[in-house]
């Protein structure tokens, strides 16, 4: 019997959207993703701008993600 998963989640479209199309990209990044971000920045060595905006944030904790390992399938 198949599960509801693909068995070739490659080939499905990302769910997950560009953070410059956001709608509130522009907004404060939020008290999650600032945690988050601080939590990799310090295990990357890196300082954290904690003026940065939603969409801004995610790219940089997309970056420190690769960088450090973390939070991504390899």
């Amino acid at each position: 019997m198949k599960g509801r998963k693909s068995e070739h989640p490659e080939q499905q479209p990302s769910a997950r959207k560009d953070p410059d199309e956001w709608k509130t990209g522009d907004e404060s990044m939020t008290g999650p993703q600032a945690s988050y971000l601080h939590t990799l920045a310090q295990e990357a060595g890196e300082p954290v701008d904690d003026s940065l905006t939603k969409a801004e944030a995610s790219k940089k904790i997309d970056e420190l993600q690769e960088k450090t390992g973390r939070g991504r399938d390899h």
